[in-house]
This record gives structure tokens, sequence and C-alpha cells, in this order.
């Protein structure tokens, strides 16, 4: 298995690597210790080789006592070398993806750029005239009231940041399944998107996928996905984790895998319930269905040539836009800061939608563009036409996560009597244009 970041640009250009770890605020060490535990690991790994050329020659030689020592020699080296291994790859796997150079430098999320802003924010207090305005309800006091949300018996069964969702909120959670299905498996609208990022780009749909929502620790850690592991939800007597995201476990789905560059690119769309910790954010954004520790989320995942990946993200984008358009919802794309990525991530783009309960915008979709830094981790190549093999690049993105999908509709589509508006995209599915 190879580590993340591609070892020559370690060896090559250090100091390009060093830059990229502190823009991401990581520990610009960890080059130099990986630099220095390299170095011996190389020397070995030639020494071994050359060992074992000479074990040939003596064999060849029938040479018995000359080709035993030589044996015990390869076997004392290849136990230093292994020790070198283990430190080396412990070091290159905390190293973190380079940033792409259209990424904003900066430490946090107030270094974010907003791309483009579509749709303007409902003005309720103009509605009816300035007599007759009135101030929108946030999704707890609508849920509460209707009968939609009920986090009272949730937090008595499950505890805290768990939530019944009920009746008519459920058949919209289905209806946005089912469009985004229809969506992603339309080769016409798929290609009008494709058409409007790139000319002559493919709009091949999405297979979909109910993934596996538990995973081993150690394919997990080839997502480079495991940390932090606070965040996660691990059943000890199984050594298994609860998925956070459906793409934690489509991403593995070619691992150790060549994939001929025919079949390029691979996309797939995955409903998955995840899980989550929330370590550390305890009182914040306590009340209603934002921040849960189980909740649904439907994911986009692909696998490109390296030529591909940033056009793909560019789709994938273009894609979470035209659902958000056609549900005629309030949002922003920003694209995410050296210091707001992950660091698997090389270029990180979000959706906020308009909250009218909150007055703001709130991330509902992210976009993560990985290059070739978790195929490299995950084993999985691309056959090119003439036989040489290369790592492929990852693309994953939100399609819908759900629960704030639902707060954003029932904030910005709610009634002055209380009710909710069913968005026209979703009415065939709900069957119903008013829930309440």
């Amino acid at each position: 298995m190879d580590g993340m970041i591609d070892v020559k640009l370690l060896r090559e250009e250090p100091e390009r690597v060093r830059e990229a770890v502190r823009l991401k605020n990581g520990d610009q060490k960890l080059v130099d210790e990986f630099l220095a535990a390299d170095e011996p690991w190389r020397a070995l790994t030639q020494e071994i080789e050359a060992l074992r050329a000479e074990q040939k020659v003596l064999s060849e030689k029938r040479d018995i006592k000359a080709a035993k020592t030589n044996k015990e020699k390869i076997k004392t080296k290849e136990e230093e070398l292994a020790s070198f291994e283990a430190k080396r790859r412990m070091i290159w796997l905390r190293i973190p993806n380079l940033p792409s150079e259209d990424t904003p430098v900066g430490k946090d999320e107030e270094a974010n750029k907003v791309l483009r802003s579509v749709g303007e924010p409902r003005d309720f207090s103009a509605e009816g005239g300035p007599a007759s305005g009135w101030e929108p309800k946030d999704h707890v006091a609508l849920g509460e009231a209707l009968g939609l949300i009920d986090t009272e018996t949730a937090s008595k069964v499950s505890g805290a940041r768990f939530a019944y969702i009920k009746g008519d909120l459920v058949r919209l959670e289905f209806a946005l399944i089912q469009y985004a299905l229809e969506i992603l498996d339309n080769p016409k609208v798929l290609q009008s998107i494709a058409e409007g990022v790139k000319p002559g780009y493919t709009g091949k749909p999405f297979m979909p996928v109910v993934p596996p929502a538990m995973i081993r620790p150690e394919v997990f850690e080839r997502m480079a996905r495991l940390e932090p592991k606070e965040e996660r939800y691990h059943i000890p007597s199984d050594d298994l984790y609860l998925v956070g995201s459906a793409e934690h476990t489509l991403g593995p789905m070619h691992m150790d895998e060549t994939i001929p560059e025919s079949a390029l690119p691979l996309r797939y769309v995955g409903f998955s319930t995840s899980f989550r910790r929330e370590a550390g954010s305890y009182g914040k954004d306590m009340k209603g269905i934002l921040r849960l520790h189980q909740f649904d989320k439907m994911e986009m995942e692909s696998f490109t040539t390296a030529e591909d990946s940033i056009t793909e993200q560019d789709f994938f984008v273009a894609i979470q836009e035209y659902l958000m358009w056609t549900l005629e919802l309030p949002y922003r794309v920003v694209i995410c800061s050296t210091g707001d990525q992950g660091d698997p991530d090389a270029r990180h783009l979000d959706i906020e939608t308009w909250l009218p309960g909150q007055n703001k915008y709130r991330e509902t979709h992210s976009s993560d563009l990985t290059t070739d830094y978790q195929a490299r981790r995950l084993g999985t190549r691309v056959r090119r036409a003439g036989g040489r093999t290369e790592f492929v690049h990852m693309n994953d993105a939100t399609v819908f996560a759900i629960g704030r999908t639902l707060i954003a509709i029932m904030e910005n589509y709610q009634t002055e009597d209380g009710k909710i508006e069913v968005p026209k995209a979703l009415e065939k599915y709900v069957g119903k244009k008013v829930i309440g």
C-alpha cells in the first residue's frame, strides 16, 4: 500500500510540502521526520535488494554455506527495515494533501470565499404590506406545532441529540431521496448540467448504492477519515466503526483494484444513516435536528483520471446547485480556505443555504476533491489505454444532508398560519401541496 502524498514529491520538493502543511495548520516537522526515516529505509531497501541478487547467484553456484549466511543477513536487514517502515509510514499517513492553487489561504472559515449567491432570502416582514408583516418561526417551533419532530421522547429513549421524525416530514425526506435518484439517473438532465460545466464533458449517470453503515478501522484509515476518532462511534466487541457519511464506505469499493480507463468515470450515489458524536460541540445547535448524533445523508462518489478531477468536482457542485435551484432555496457557493479543509482535501467547496429561523446561511452541502490522496492509500488505480497504470482521482460530495435540507424547506416554505408548503419539485412524491 502506498502512502498519501507522492513520496517523490516529498523527497524532491520538501519545502513545497512543508508550506502546504503549514497552510493546513499542521505540523511542518512531519516532513523532516519523514525524510529522516525515509533515508535509512531507502538505504536498507537497496542493501536487501543487493543481498537478494547475491542470494540468487549463490543458489545457482550451489554454495550452500555462503547462501545460508547471506540468507541470515537478509533476515536481519528485513527486521531492521520493518522497524523503519513502521515509523516512516506512521509519519507519512499524517501528512495532509496539498491544497489546490485556487484555495484561499487562511487559518479558518473566516478566510472562506463566496463564489456566487443564487436566490434572494424571503422577506417575511414585507409580505402582505407593512401592516401585516410577520416573523418566521424556526424549524423547531414549526416541527413541534405540527407534530413532525419529537426530540423530547427521543431524549428519553436514546439521549440528547436524537429525534423522532414523523408524519409528513418523513414523506418529505423520502421525496428528497426519490427526487435525487431520479435526477442522478437521468442522462438528459445530467448531460445538460455537464455541458454547462465544460462542453463535451460526460453526463454519465450515477449507480445507486446503499452501502454498509459499519467499517473496519484499517479501511477507515485507508480512507483517511478515521480521525478525529473522538467524532466516531466505535463498537469494541466487533472492532467496527459506524460511518459518519455514505462516502466512508463508498470510497473503498474499489480498493486494491485497477480500473480500465474506458470504465471511467465511475459514479455512485449512496444513501446511509450516519453517526457522529459531535464531541466538543456541547451547547451548540442543541435544539431541533440541525446537529444530531444520527442523521441521514445522500452522497456522490466518483473515480476519474487526474486530468478530469477538477472538472468532475465542478460537475458535482453544479448538480448540487441544480437540486437547490429546482427546490427554489436561496443558497451561496463557498470555496473553503486552507485552514478549513480536511487533511485529504485538495479543494473543498460548500453550499450554504439561507435559514430564515436563524437569519443566516448555514452549510448544507460539501464537495471534496481528494486528488490521488485517498487512492494511494486505497491502492485504487487506472490502467491507461497504453497499459500504464496510475492512481485514480477521487471526488465525494453531498447530494442532500437530509435533516438540514428539511430545515431549509420548513423555514423557507412556511406560511403565516404555521403550515409548510411543499416545493413544486417534490409535490408528486409527497402527494400534497401543503403540510399541516
